[in-house]
Formats: C-alpha cells, sequence, structure tokens
C-alpha cells in the first residue's frame, strides 16, 4: 500500500530534530530530517570523519559533492585532539569548519573493533589508548560528556556492542539488558537536549526476542529518544540474518522518528535497506574502497588498476556529474591509482557523489511511487540475467517487492 503522509504524532516540540515523512511507497520512505546545522533529506548515506574529517576531501568539497551529514568518532576525538581543545574550538563544526549537520558515535563500537583492548563492566568500558598505552574509561556519562563537547547534531547512546557473529547467547543477553539500563544514564547525562538529539540503539545480535527486549526499553523512554537506531549488524553475519533482523526492526521502530541503520555502506545494501523502511546509513567502505582504486558504479565497481581500464577513455560513470567524471578518464585513473595521493582523492569525490545521487534518486522515487520499479531497475544492472543471490529476493519478500 502507498501513501502520500504518516499521520503519525511529531516528535517533542522541545527537540531540535524535526521529522517529517514526505511519501512511503512499499515500506520505504522520504523524509526531510530538520536539523540544527541542516535540513535533510532522507534516504541518506552519511561519510565517516573519524577524527574530524573525511580523508582526503576539504569541508568545502564534501558541501560540492551534496553531503548532508557527516561522522565522528567519539572514542578518537576523545583521544585526539580531546573535547578541551574541541570546546574551545566552537565544537567540531569549527574545529573542521563544517556548516552543515554533524553525528557523532558513541565509542561503542570500539568494544568489537578493539576487544582486545577493551574491558567491559556495568560502570563502562576501559579501553587501553591505542596512543599512549594509558587506561581510559569511557562510560555512558563520559560518552554524552565527550559529544556534548563536540556539538553534533545527532549523538548516539552508549551501547554495549557484541560482534554479530558471536556464538554466546548469555553474552547477548546481558549486552541487551546493559544497553537498556544505560540508556537512562545517557539521558540523564545530557545537558544539551535542546541543539543535540540523542538516538537509541536497538542491540540483541541476530536473535529478535532479544530485539524485541531492546526495542520495548528504548520505545519506553519516549521523546527523549528523538531518533532510533538498529546497531550490531554489518559485522560478518549472513546476508539473509542482515536482512531478517533490519526487517523485523524497521517494522517496529516508530514511524514519526528517524531509522538509523547503522554501518551499512554497500550500495546494494542501501537500496535493500531503504526498502525495509530504514532512513540512514553510514559506512567507511565507499572512501576506503577509492583507496585502493576501486569506483562505484551501477554495475557494481570498476576496479581503475584492471587492464581494460589503460585505453579506454570514457569517464568512471557516464550518468555522473562529479568533478572527477567530467575531468578525468578511466585511462587517466588507471595510471595513478594506488600510486598517487590524488587518485584516492578523485576516486573518492566519486565514489561519495554516487552515494548521494543514489540516496537523492530513491528519494524521488519514493515520492514519484515507483521505488519498486527503482529497485528493479537497480538490482538487474547488478545482477543481469535474473542473477540476484537468494538473500536479496528474500529481502525484497519482506520488502513485498516482486523482482
Amino acid at each position: 500500500m502507498s501513501t502520500t503522509r504518516d499521520d503519525s504524532p511529531s516528535t517533542a516540540s522541545t527537540s531540535p530534530l524535526t521529522f517529517d515523512v514526505i511519501a512511503v511507497d512499499g515500506r520505504a520512505r522520504a523524509t526531510s530530517l530538520k536539523l540544527p546545522h541542516h535540513d535533510c533529506l532522507t534516504p541518506m548515506f552519511m561519510p565517516v570523519g573519524t577524527q574530524g574529517s573525511v580523508k582526503g576531501l576539504t569541508s568545502a568539497q564534501l558541501e560540492d559533492i551534496g553531503c548532508q551529514v557527516i561522522l565522528g568518532n567519539t572514542y578518537h576525538l576523545g583521544n585526539r585532539p580531546g573535547p578541551e581543545i574541541l570546546r574551545k574550538a566552537g565544537g567540531l563544526h569549527g574545529f573542521m569548519n563544517w556548516r552543515r549537520a554533524m553525528l557523532t558515535d558513541s565509542g561503542g563500537f570500539q568494544m568489537v573493533s578493539l576487544l582486545d583492548l577493551a574491558d567491559i563492566t556495568e560502570e563502562g568500558v576501559t579501553f587501553q589508548s591505542p596512543i599512549d598505552g594509558k587506561p581510559m574509561l569511557l562510560t555512558p556519562e563520559r560518552s554524552i560528556e565527550i559529544q556534548n563537547d563536540i556539538g553534533a547534531d545527532i549523538i548516539m547512546a552508549l551501547d554495549d556492542v557484541v560482534s554479530s557473529v558471536t556464538a554466546d547467547r548469555a553474552r547477548f543477553e546481558e549486552a541487551t539488558h546493559r544497553t537498556t539500563r544505560w540508556i537512562d544514564r545517557c539521558i540523564n547525562a545530557h545537558q544539551r537536549p535542546h541543539d543535540q538529539c540523542l538516538f537509541g540503539i536497538v542491540q540483541g545480535g541476530l536473535d529478535l526476542e532479544l530485539r524485541d527486549l531492546s526495542l520495548e526499553g528504548l520505545l519506553a523512554r519516549g521523546d527523549a529518544l528523538p531518533g532510533m537506531a538498529v546497531g550490531g549488524l554489518a559485522g560478518g553475519e549472513s546476508k539473509e540474518d542482515f536482512v531478517r533482523v533490519v526487517s523485523h526492526c524497521t517494522a517496529k521502530l516508530p514511524a514519526h522518528k528517524p531509522r538509523y541503520v547503522m554501518g551499512v555502506g554497500y550500495p546494494l545494501d542501501l537500496v535493500i535497506c531503504t526498502a525495509l523502511g530504514a532512513d540512514m546509513y553510514d559506512c567507511v567502505y565507499p572512501t576506503r574502497t577509492a583507496r585502493f582504486g576501486t569506483a562505484l558504479v551501477p554495475e557494481g565497481v570498476l576496479r581503475l588498476k584492471n587492464a581494460a581500464c589503460a585505453n579506454d577513455h570514457r569517464p568512471i560513470d557516464e550518468t555522473c556529474d562529479c568533478l572527477t567524471c567530467k575531468t578525468y578518464t578511466r585511462a587517466d585513473l588507471h595510471e595513478i591509482a594506488t600510486r598517487e595521493p590524488r587518485a584516492a582523492q578523485l576516486l573518492t569525490i566519486h565514489n561519495l557523489r554516487y552515494q548521494m545521487r543514489l540516496c537523492a534518486a530513491m528519494h524521488r522515487s519514493i515520492i514519484e511511487q515507483r521505488f519498486a520499479d527503482f529497485v528493479r531497475d537497480f538490482i538487474k544492472k547488478q545482477f543481469p540475467d535474473d542473477a540476484a543471490p537468494d538473500w536479496v529476493r528474500e529481502a525484497l519478500v519482506y520488502a513485498e517487492i516482486e523482482l
């Protein structure tokens, strides 16, 4: 069923976030997300700028590409340059001269990525600093304090994150309940609720019962959490499990709040998660793969180091309006890919512009009530000869889209 308006109640007026569902097509949503520093449209991909920069690009270039929100990492920014310097600079916006919106993660993901350096207790997470080896205790209160100093438009609650491939249900159960206990500490510690939006994170691994417990706990906090995220995925679980959990959570998250699936960056995953009702995504994938000489194209990926590109004088993507595609050929880039720093910059510009154009195209197709056709066309380009994998077909069953 398709509609053009969501009649759910709006987020509390005290929140700095204004969220409006513009149109719905199936489960996919085109929305407006107004934040203190920028008015955003979703579906939306957010590049990751771990320590105050997206590698290789200036803030002006990010604006030109069409980026609406960029991410900062609380754990790394808390280590360097540190909250005191950021506070004196007017927050991360002033520090990196970024005029649009920003989101900071809580530092919780480092429980997985830096597990060998972390000790997790009810009080918080103690990390061994990779900079000087000193212990650093990150509690829910400290995470929020640092994020208040960073000054991002959206800040994330500290959650107990467990790798999705961990074979220990008891650990997932512990983490699920702890995440709910920590959310109240995050809410109580939040000193800037009128100009920073605190999002909760649904945990529970691949266990749908635990996901429901986590959802129940977050929903009970009402408008103290003006947005919701699905965490603990994109960490090595099967694609079948990934779409099952995303579909389950998005179906139960409030319709009047933004839905953020964390750590998602493959273009196909953006399309599938949007079909399942999600709005926001982030990942290092487009920028990282650019540094390895790989460009995103409608057919999937183009590896510029391949010999076939040596005499190919077409742009990366003839439909793309980015500086790289308007100025350089595949042959040009073949000569410098992975050899010269400017190649990484040029491919990063293209890859991020690809993501922005993809999200904008999904937004338009939802408003025009042709999202199912958009999905079919996208998948046909990625998987010609009707070769879409089973997990994609399963996801589209959840989304009620026929291939």
